[in-house]
């Protein structure tokens, strides 16, 4: 695989610092059951990076200090990780808002069989990926039968409640674009999924998430094989808003990897880029004494990817 990590910097990217903390992101693992090409995790089914149960009780430790609100879980898909289901209850069990970054079709794997029903019980927040509404543009991106697989994991989220608008279990989608290019409108394009999805397959959601694909690991490795890495950057860049410096997620998230290192956001963590003191990288266990308010977040060529156009974070679009 190319590595764009040398193409990223030096950087004319404006300076930014940290606000309050918000939003923990824990990377439970590397490992997935399907190896998307526009992954910038470069997660797959051959992946064996998993976190420890110590690091997820480092994790719960610091849930624990009150901060921060909400626990966003990721991997990979984090799900494979035997922690998982702990990490959910005790989160929950601390009043935290749990979301989990799911596949969808991880719901059908052995051993998952009741994963739809734990999620539902402990209300957690589901983020699917559906990176289109039409079967071939799914496979294609995620391999043959996944859209199938989707639908069926969103019809049994429905058939728990999830995106019914009353019971207040939300489910959301998330979109990628198929290549080198920015996501529609977010509005505009949420619209367009909540009719396919419910004329054609009665599956109901709450909102659409649109992201930019991140020029790094495996979707920059790809770019750079069809030597449209330098057009696709010279895309973020000359679309940059710098009305959407103000809601970027690294101002009030940070991401955890699988060995409980610290980074300012999940793109970071994959570009090995992690906060530091002292010269040395900081962990979960050091986050209850560490001040992050004011301090400086390491920033690079591919954060344009955020600021492109619409904005992009894991929340969404952040302008219209």
């Amino acid at each position: 695989m190319l590595d764009s990590k040398p193409l990223l910097f030096p950087t004319g990217f404006p300076s930014l610092t940290r606000r309050p903390l918000e939003t923990l992101q824990v990377n439970l693992g590397y490992r997935c059951n399907q190896s998307c090409v526009h992954c910038h995790v470069d997660a797959g089914p051959k992946r064996t990076e998993e976190m420890s149960p110590s690091t997820i009780d480092a994790v719960v430790s610091f849930l624990r200090s009150g901060r921060p609100a909400t626990l966003d879980l990721t991997g990979g898909a984090p799900e494979l990780n035997p922690g998982f289901r702990r990490l959910v209850r005790d989160a929950v069990g601390l009043g935290v808002h749990v979301m989990d970054r799911c596949n969808l079709t991880i719901l059908e794997e052995p051993g998952q069989e009741d994963l739809a029903e734990l999620l539902a019980e402990h209300r957690v927040e589901v983020v699917a990926s559906l990176p289109c509404y039409l079967e071939e543009n799914v496979d294609a991106q995620r391999g043959k039968g996944v859209f199938d697989a989707s639908i069926r994991g969103l019809k049994r989220l429905n058939a728990l409640g999830y995106g019914d608008g009353v019971s207040g279990l939300l489910l959301n989608l998330v979109y990628n674009p198929q290549g080198p290019s920015l996501p529609p409108p977010q509005c505009i394009l949420e619209a367009d999924y909540k009719r396919a999805l419910a004329e054609r397959h009665g599956v109901r959601f709450d909102r659409l998430l649109t992201l930019a694909n991140m020029p790094i690991r495996r979707f920059g490795s790809m770019l750079q094989s069809m030597g449209r890495f330098g057009d696709y950057l010279s895309l973020l860049k000359s679309s940059h808003r710098e009305q959407n410096l103000e809601t970027l997620m690294c101002r009030s998230l940070i991401s955890v990897d699988w060995q409980g290192f610290l980074y300012d956001c999940d793109f970071n963590q994959m570009l090995d880029l992690p906060l530091m003191e002292g010269g040395r990288w900081l962990t979960i266990a050091d986050l209850a004494a560490v001040d992050l308010k004011g301090r400086p977040i390491r920033v690079g060529e591919h954060c344009f990817g955020c600021t492109a156009g619409q904005g992009s974070s894991c929340g969404g679009a952040l302008s219209g």
